[in-house]
């Protein structure tokens, strides 16, 4: 069997104590899916970036993951010609 290597590209930007992180799957036959996740500070909390980062991050990955799963259904219900129902 041959190894396949695909890379996800988290890209991170902060604005106004609101963090963004955008999730992107790379594939090599040119699959693109990608998911987006935020965060924000809550006034009451100290100002800690990291974690910030780390919330957002973790939900742009869910929903990468999420959107990956829609697009593995889609692609079975494209070769079946079914509507299916795939379990998570």
């Amino acid at each position: 069997m041959r190894e396949k290597r695909w890379q996800v590209e988290i890209i991170i930007d902060e604005d106004e104590g609101r963090t963004r992180a955008t999730a992107r799957l790379h594939t090599a036959d040119d699959t693109r899916v990608s998911g987006t996740g935020t965060a924000r500070l809550n006034p009451a909390d100290r100002n800690v970036p990291e974690i910030g980062d780390e919330l957002a991050a973790s939900r742009a990955l869910s929903d990468l993951a999420h959107n990956l799963f829609e697009c593995a259904a889609g692609d079975i219900e494209e070769l079946t010609h079914q509507p299916i129902r795939l379990e998570r």
